[in-house]
């Protein structure tokens, strides 16, 4: 088995051809944080310590590692993982296509509330098959005090302004769409950190990225590392490794030098930018 490899605009992610299909649903993106097992050969590569998430799609996948890290070092290792995955003859994705959607932790999905119906509705009816038209997918993860939570999948992300317009639009009760990952419970952001970290950002960062209909949220951190998601016009842009490294990373470590490394947990393969379209 021959598996090609293939450098992308960002450092941080190597894309690995292995000349098979690999994954017949479409693209999905596993991040380490959020592992559930739901992917063997993601769950897999995230044994190496190094490694934040991975994209699977029909015939690849995408491989994020971690900002100090080495490629060099690291290459040959996800290579033996994903050939020992094969070899194995294991599924890269276990199929969920006859389970109901399933709540986030400290959610509520209630199928006898009148609301969450029309939400299913909407979303399998009119939401979804967009979605996975464009290689993504979207998925209920629960609703609260008018605020859908959903989890975006692949390129779908950058859907999440139309969806929630149109639930807006036909259901009354919808105030907002969140992403499902901002509900999950994270002791790190109740932390001094965390809160100095959000005020560099809201003061300092999103200012200026707003500009360019960009935001950056903090969402995650963990002893020395902080977690950012780059959203709206900062999602796919071709500059975002450049406002990480020169931008977002230096002033969060001016207010908090405790942080020693600002990890992008964006899927910018599922973003579009047109501002910094040539």
């Amino acid at each position: 088995m021959f598996i090609q490899t293939a450098v992308t605009d960002n450092p941080n992610i190597m894309t690995f051809l292995p000349g098979q299909e690999v994954y017949n649903g479409g693209a999905v993106t596993f991040k380490k944080a959020d592992d559930k097992g739901l992917s063997p050969l993601a769950t897999r590569l995230f044994e190496i310590s190094e490694i934040l998430a991975v994209e699977i799609g029909n015939d690849y996948l995408s491989v994020t590692k971690s900002e100090g890290a080495d490629w060099l070092h690291l290459k040959p290792v996800v290579l033996g993982a994903v050939m020992d995955h094969f070899v194995r003859g294991d599924i890269a994705v276990k199929q969920q296509n006859d389970e109901k959607p399933c709540a986030a932790e400290g959610l509520e999905l209630d199928d006898s509330n009148p609301v969450v119906g029309e939400l299913n509705e909407l979303i399998e009816t009119r939401i979804r098959p967009a979605a996975t038209q464009g290689g993504g997918d979207i998925v209920l993860r629960g609703y609260k005090e008018g605020v859908v939570y959903i989890e975006f999948v692949g390129a779908s992300a950058q859907m999440q302004n139309g969806v929630e317009n149109m639930l807006r639009h036909y259901i009354p009760e919808v105030e907002r769409v969140a992403d499902w990952r901002d509900a999950i419970p994270k002791p790190g952001m109740d932390t001094d950190e965390a809160r100095a970290i959000q005020e560099v950002l809201e003061t300092r960062i999103n200012p200026s990225v707003a500009g360019h209909g960009g935001h950056i949220s903090l969402i995650d951190v963990d002893d020395a590392r902080a977690y950012i998601r780059m959203e709206g016009g900062c999602q796919g842009c071709g500059m975002a490794n450049v406002t990480l490294k020169e931008g977002v990373v230096v002033e969060i470590q001016k207010v908090v030098p405790t942080i020693k490394e600002v990890l992008d947990v964006t899927d910018h393969a599922g973003g579009s930018n047109p501002y910094f379209q040539g």
